[in-house]
């Protein structure tokens, strides 16, 4: 029998944060995103930069995920990851400079500049200010 629900359960580090029953849940994969449904496959995959979507009742719900680990089973998935914040945790201001600073880094001529870095600096500002732009969306 397949289940209706998920336990989500996203863990840092330093706190555990979030345990919920969910209905879908949305993962940044290092191949790309992962859609994850109740009764899916068993799955042990890293995780990228980028954004988590979770559903609960008719509501969806938004984090900021700096890579890590997910284990997923049917009816539970279980994220390890290095960072994760909630909308109203990301500093704005802050990942907008972040931003500025990695796209002169990458607009710049300097060999010295390591692109990846500077890349993944971008796609982690980026990400926190996609995910606090929906603090205010009510799904």
């Amino acid at each position: 029998m397949i289940p209706d629900k998920l336990i989500l359960e996203i863990v840092t580090p330093e706190r555990q944060v979030i345990r919920a029953f969910v209905s879908e849940v949305l993962l940044p994969g290092t191949n790309g995103y992962l859609g994850i449904l109740p009764g899916h496959t068993p799955l042990f995959t890293t995780l990228s930069i980028g954004e988590v979507v979770f559903k609960q009742k008719d509501q969806q719900f938004y984090l900021f995920l700096s890579g890590g680990f997910a284990e997923i089973l049917p009816n539970k998935i279980i994220v390890l990851a290095e960072i994760v914040e909630k909308p109203e945790e990301i500093d704005v201001a802050r990942a907008q400079e972040s931003k500025e600073r990695a796209t002169q880094l990458l607009n710049s001529r300097d060999p010295k500049v390591d692109i990846d870095r500077a890349m993944a600096r971008l796609k982690r500002a980026l990400s926190r200010l996609q995910v606090a732009s929906r603090a205010e969306i009510k799904h």
